[in-house]
Parts: C-alpha cells; sequence; structure tokens
C-alpha cells in the first residue's frame, strides 16, 4: 500500500508573468525566482507555504522548441485568465501508485538542478476529472521545495477540490489520501485554497 500527501499546488497562466501576479496580488508577497523544465518547455516561479508545501507558478515557456508530446498539466489547452488548477500529491511509491490509479499517466524522470523526481504524466498532458485528479511525483532528493523554501507567515489552512463527481474522486483516492487539509465537495470544477497570514485569511482560486 502507497500513501499519497499533498505537496504543492499550481497556478497556470497562459503566460507566467500573469500567473505569477495572480500569486502575489492573492498573497501580496513576491514570489521566488525557479526555473525551466525542458522536457515539457515549461518555467516557473515558486513560494513557499506551511506546513512544508509550496505554490507554483507555472506556462509554457516561449522560448521552448517544439514537443515531441504534449506538456504536462494539460498546458498545452489552458486558456483564459489564470488560477489554481492543479494539486500535486507526493506519493513514496510511483509503481505501486500507477498499478492501483493508472489514469495519473506514465512515469516521467526529470530534473533541475539539484532537484530531481519522477512525475506521472498522462500521454495526452489531461489529467482526469477535469484536470481535478490529483498530478502525482515522488521526490528522489532529500531536501524537495517544500522544505527549502521560506514560508515565513504563510499557512496553508484548506484546500477545497471541487467537482460534479466529487464523491466518486474522493473515492477512489480514499484508500492512499493522506492530506487533512484536503476537502472535497460538490460543484463546478475548480479549487479553492485558504491561506493563512497574521490574522488574516486569503483566498487563492
Amino acid at each position: 500500500m502507497f500513501k499519497m500527501t499533498l505537496d504543492h499546488i499550481a497556478v497556470l497562466g497562459e503566460t507566467l508573468a500573469e500567473a505569477v501576479r495572480h500569486v502575489e496580488k492573492a498573497l501580496g508577497q513576491p514570489m521566488e525566482p525557479g526555473g525551466v523544465h525542458p522536457r515539457f518547455g515549461t518555467h516557473n516561479q515558486l513560494i513557499g507555504l506551511n506546513p512544508e508545501l509550496y505554490i507554483e507558478a507555472i506556462a509554457i515557456d516561449p522560448s521552448a522548441p517544439d514537443l515531441p508530446d504534449a506538456r504536462w498539466f494539460g498546458l498545452d489547452t489552458f486558456q483564459g485568465p489564470p488560477r489554481l488548477d492543479k494539486w500535486i500529491c507526493a506519493v513514496d511509491d510511483m509503481a505501486a501508485a500507477l498499478e492501483a490509479l493508472p489514469m495519473a499517466g506514465r512515469p516521467v524522470e526529470l530534473s533541475r538542478g539539484t532537484l530531481s523526481w519522477t512525475m506521472a504524466v498522462p500521454e495526452d498532458g489531461l489529467l482526469p476529472y477535469d484536470g481535478l485528479f490529483p498530478a502525482l511525483i515522488q521526490w528522489h532528493t532529500p531536501v524537495p521545495p517544500g522544505k527549502s523554501l521560506a514560508a515565513d507567515d504563510n499557512t496553508l489552512t484548506g484546500l477545497v477540490v471541487s467537482h460534479p463527481l466529487a464523491d466518486a474522486l474522493q473515492a477512489l483516492l480514499a484508500p492512499h489520501l493522506d492530506a487533512p487539509l484536503v476537502r472535497f465537495q460538490a460543484g463546478a470544477p475548480g479549487l479553492t485554497a485558504t491561506i493563512h497570514q497574521c490574522h488574516t485569511e486569503k483566498t487563492l482560486q
């Protein structure tokens, strides 16, 4: 039996600048530089969250060459204003996770700087449940971003996963998911994160 824990949440944008502005406007704080992902033609910026979590702003890198297959996170078809669009769960055994949840995708080995990880990515880049099935990651580095990024006073206090089939998604993940901050509710597809900052509750959608 493998375990899934919340690793980070991702804001997508048609450009990275738009995604970063969306996060910085919600939190009132600047994001930190990230890097590029040549395998999927994307780039990102990051900001830490307590407890050992983080927010990723990510978009297609316009300087990247054409790719032979689909980008992760459904970025090839992403349109509209920037928004909180993905939640990513860490697994301790990717092979077991994909045996139990094959819809998560195929394992792809990745690295950036001192970081290395395996990511589950569907062939078409599109995660099930309108993209609200969690992306799965297995870190191979002892200090992933959730542990290295300064979180300051940003604490995630809740993440709501909304979908018309929320009950089915919750039931599918329940045997493996260990994420007390995550709640499922029936409704239009979307994510809402509540972040506590020094006596103030901020919302990121």
